[in-house]
């Protein structure tokens, strides 16, 4: 076990080393690990344990009623799977998960899970977090997706990512990660983006972009 994996993770957050290996040590937990592109869960599959990516990566994907695969978020290493999911009455894994890569990830069952909580009271505030982040996430993920038009889910993640001060921002995905977290195909993103920048709404130079007229781009999230 990599502990030092363990010590960057959202759950185990304020811990020690020390700490962090202690309550692991005590607590029965598992490791499987995942080639490239396998299914690791469908939508629909009943969570049951707690699952933190170890090594490689996996995605959250979805689709939807005309075929359309949509990508809800990649989860690296440190990251958990579904974990606004283990508890409540329809405890289901939501979207489809697959590596990424070669993947390994440590599981925890889910009374082991909970014991595991009780046991630090750091502990559960930290996934209390968690599964409130998620819930935000989720959120705002549900929020951008009821965008009908191209331009208006670009013009909103361009503005979420700048936030309300910022007019220069780097884009971290490609377009063809974009076209996947927007469920379109690729030849799209780039014609938005070159509509959007012959009307001088934004200027793009490799990785960088930058917002030229932001009332205008603001416009277009409500098309």
């Amino acid at each position: 076990m990599d502990y030092s994996v363990l010590l960057k993770a959202p759950l185990f957050s304020g811990l020690t080393m020390e700490e962090v290996i202690s309550v692991v040590s005590a607590t029965p937990y598992r490791i499987r690990e995942y080639k490239s592109g396998s299914m690791i869960n469908q939508s629909g599959d009943p969570v049951n344990s707690f699952m933190l990516v170890l090594d490689g990566s996996v995605k959250g994907e979805m689709t939807d009623f005309s075929g359309r695969i949509i990508k809800i978020e990649d989860i690296a290493p440190s990251g958990a799977l579904a974990s606004a999911f283990i508890f409540g009455t329809r405890n289901r894994f939501p979207v489809n998960v697959m590596a990424n890569s070669d993947t390994k990830l440590m599981i925890i069952e889910k009374p082991d899970f909970l014991r595991f909580l009780k046991s630090n009271d750091k502990l559960l505030t930290n996934f209390l977090d968690m599964i409130s982040n998620r819930s935000q996430f989720l959120t705002e993920k549900i929020k951008f997706l009821s965008f009908k038009t191209i331009r208006g889910k670009l013009a909103q993640y361009i503005l979420q990512t700048a936030g309300p001060k910022k007019f220069e921002i780097t884009l971290t995905m490609t377009q063809n990660d974009l076209a996947e977290y927007f469920g379109v195909a690729r030849p799209s993103i780039a014609r938005v983006i070159g509509e959007m920048e012959e009307e001088r709404i934004i200027s793009t130079k490799g990785k960088y972009l930058k917002i030229l007229d932001k009332r205008k781009l603001a416009d277009l999230t409500i098309e």
